[in-house]
């Protein structure tokens, strides 16, 4: 009976009534069943039926809530595609890389699934698992807790980590003086940068490829203020962030897809993160960089949250770097209204 119905679904390309069945194959624990909806519905977008969304369903859940042996099934490098976050990502939610590696093909997919579950406390070893991202699985003394996606029936919820507060103790003026000192400050000099400025754009690419992002970054010689002001923003407010605190706004931007693309997952983003470390400290020609000389350098580096005060229409990210000791400064201004 269950099969008579699949295909007169499958032939009537009855996508509304397909998802109905996925949900009941899910609320019965019917993995074989609902397997079997994946294959047809891939196999019938051949035929000219548009059921791809069934399919991509059926994967998403069947990562999501079935036991590992069944949700392994749907670990190969084909699937996943067009699901709201990479089933790597997807799949570590409720599974252990312990569960997972028996049955997953020893490929870049299983290595996702080490750095992904790596973030979620498990011990990995190095040894079980592809090298996909040049990083260990560990997360450092020196790194924070990365913000972690929440998948479910309904959908993802990614939220980012809260805005800072800023105040004006840094603020400067349309005439390019201070509001708190009074002192001039004089039009910084900006620099090319093109290892920074692409490592930025790499980081945020789903925003502005996929979505309706806006990215700019500016390097300057001279201070973190300077940057922002550089950027076009002479009136603003800094207010300081930790290295830990700046790790995990880059790494909450990069694992997203903005507004309105598809995740790139936690493991992408705190890589992003890692490589725009690497490209501030002129450090890429050397990678991989052990991980405490990395984690020196972030806690050498000073991190600021910059506002312009302007309204927030949706994702943004506003940091500025600055380095101290060789006198330059970074900003960037990322912006992806809802």
């Amino acid at each position: 009976m269950g099969e008579s119905v699949l295909d007169d679904l499958i032939h009537r390309a009855d996508l509304d009534g397909l998802i109905r069945l996925i949900d009941a194959h899910v609320s019965a624990r019917q993995w074989a069943r609902l397997l079997e909806l994946r294959d047809r519905a891939r196999t019938a977008v051949r035929t000219g039926r548009q059921l791809w969304p069934a399919a991509t369903l059926a994967e998403y859940r069947l990562a999501l809530w079935a036991p590992a042996e069944w949700a392994a099934r749907v670990l190969d490098e084909d699937s996943g595609r067009s699901t709201i976050g990479p089933l790597a990502e997807v799949v570590a939610q409720h599974h252990t890389f312990a569960e997972l590696a028996p049955h997953v093909a020893a490929g870049p997919r299983l290595g996702f699934i080490a750095h992904e579950r790596a973030l979620r406390g498990e011990q990995i070893d190095p040894s079980m698992a592809p090298v996909v991202l040049e990083m260990p699985f560990e997360r450092q003394p020196w790194e924070p807790s990365y913000l972690l996606p929440v998948y479910s029936d309904e959908g993802v919820t990614a939220d980012p980590p809260p805005t800072p507060r800023t105040t004006p103790q840094i603020r400067h003026t349309d005439a390019g003086e201070s509001a708190s000192s009074g002192s001039a400050i004089a039009r910084a000099a900006q620099i090319d940068d093109p290892a920074v400025t692409l490592a930025v754009r790499q980081l945020l690419e789903p925003w502005t490829a996929a979505s309706n992002g806006r990215v700019e970054v500016v390097c300057v010689e001279g201070d973190a203020s300077a940057a922002v002001s550089a950027l076009g923003a002479p009136r603003h407010a800094l207010t300081r962030l930790t290295a830990a605190e700046a790790m995990q706004w880059l790494a909450w931007a990069g694992g997203t897809g903005g507004a309105h693309g598809r995740r790139r997952g936690s493991a992408i983003g705190r890589f992003g993160a890692w490589w725009l470390l690497g490209a501030l400290g002129d450090l890429l020609d050397a990678w991989p960089v052990p991980a405490d000389e990395l984690g020196a350098l972030a806690t050498s580096l000073q991190w600021s949250w910059w506002d312009a005060g302007e309204p927030t229409l949706g994702w943004e990210l506003q940091i500025a770097v600055e380095d101290a000791a060789e006198g330059y400064a970074w900003a960037i201004s990322a912006h992806d209204a809802v």
